[in-house]
């Protein structure tokens, strides 16, 4: 399988932290965060992302804009909210997700 690669935005530190520890501890996913909507752009330009996730405390507008940005950018991204819950809802949502798009 291969290795998953996930972009998290989210405006809580605490929060963005333990969803980057939660991802990163599969094996076949790899995460990288951000707390400005900017700089996660950039990454976003410059690497084959497959999930986002979106977390706590993102404006609204931010959270659209954002979404519309990666997927007009790539379309074949997933974007997930996920606003809480214990690490098996994160991983239930996300694997329900790819299982509905067949890329699982």
């Amino acid at each position: 399988m291969k290795t998953l690669q996930f972009l998290l935005l989210g405006k809580n530190e605490a929060i963005l932290a333990i969803l980057l520890r939660l991802v990163n501890a599969d094996e076949n996913w790899n995460a990288i965060a951000f707390n400005n909507e900017k700089e996660a752009q950039e990454h976003f330009q410059n690497n084959k992302i497959d999930i986002v996730l979106l977390s706590s405390a993102i404006e609204d507008h931010i959270e659209k804009e954002f979404t519309a940005f990666c997927l007009k950018t790539q379309p074949d991204v997933e974007v997930i909210e996920h606003f809480g819950g214990g690490s098996g809802l994160l991983k239930s949502e996300i694997l329900h997700r790819l299982h509905l798009k067949g890329k699982l």
